[in-house]
């Protein structure tokens, strides 16, 4: 059984899909290509892949529809292609479940380094275990499960890597760098915008207002922290450290 990983790429635009295909060849993936979102289920169900890549805008099923229907069959991760590359198309896509985005025109190189990056954190880790209380949420390391108020939350892979290595140093100050390398891997060590997006998504879920940091403090220049003893932290800590709260 071939042992290299095989990525769907779905977009109606021909030479995308060539491109695509010849560059992550030559990365050493394995790849299938659809020209149409109802095609790209249908090759999902038939070879498994390991990543698919979805462009947002297609004619038939767009990519959020299409991303919603392979959840429903099973977790693959997935990557989101746009050509508008706006905070609005990449927090519509991190809030349905993505697991990352990347805007056209893009580099080979990073197309590649992005699939490798989603590939390691789909590998299975050894789960840490208890559980973690604070207001009206209970965070099982575990069972990688969150209740609010008894209800559960959906998280997704990212958002819950994220929240789970906050959470495993609740307490402590995690610096920027740590956290993109831990969750989405060394390629991300310097991608400071990138990590406040999913910061502010795991603050909302974990039911911070918006503008406020709820939880999760921002140390400006340093990185976060998970503050599960002292009474909540709102806007002011983030105003407090100079650093403007998380946009929403």
């Amino acid at each position: 059984m071939d042992a290299q990983p095989l990525i769907l790429i779905a977009d109606d635009e021909p030479r995308i899909t060539k491109v695509v295909s010849i560059a992550m060849a030559e990365e050493g993936f394995r790849v299938v290509a659809a020209s149409s979102g109802l095609e790209a289920l249908r090759l999902a169900d038939d070879y498994r892949p390991d990543v698919v890549l979805l462009d947002i805008v297609m004619p038939d099923l767009d990519g959020i529809e299409v991303m919603r229907r392979l959840r429903e069959r099973r977790p693959v991760p997935v990557i989101l292609v746009t050509a508008k590359g706006s905070t609005a198309d990449k927090a519509r896509g991190l809030d349905v479940g993505a697991d990352d985005y990347i805007s056209k025109p893009f580099h080979p190189d990073e197309m590649a380094a992005r699939i490798r990056a989603v590939l390691r954190r789909s590998v299975a880790e050894a789960p840490a275990t208890g559980i973690i209380r604070f207001d009206d949420i209970e965070i099982d390391l575990e069972r990688r499960i969150v209740l609010r108020g008894g209800e559960l939350v959906q998280f997704s892979r990212s958002e819950w890597l994220l929240l789970q290595y906050l959470a495993e140093n609740a307490g402590k100050v995690v610096v920027h760098s740590e956290l993109l390398t831990r969750v989405w891997g060394p390629e991300y060590r310097d991608e400071l915008e990138y990590l406040r997006v999913w910061i502010s998504r795991v603050r909302r879920k974990l039911g911070a207002k918006p503008g406020e940091a709820g939880r999760i403090r921002t140390f400006q220049g340093v990185g976060y922290l998970l503050d599960v003893d002292g009474p909540t932290a709102q806007a002011s800590a983030d105003s407090a450290s100079g650093e403007a709260p998380a946009a929403d």
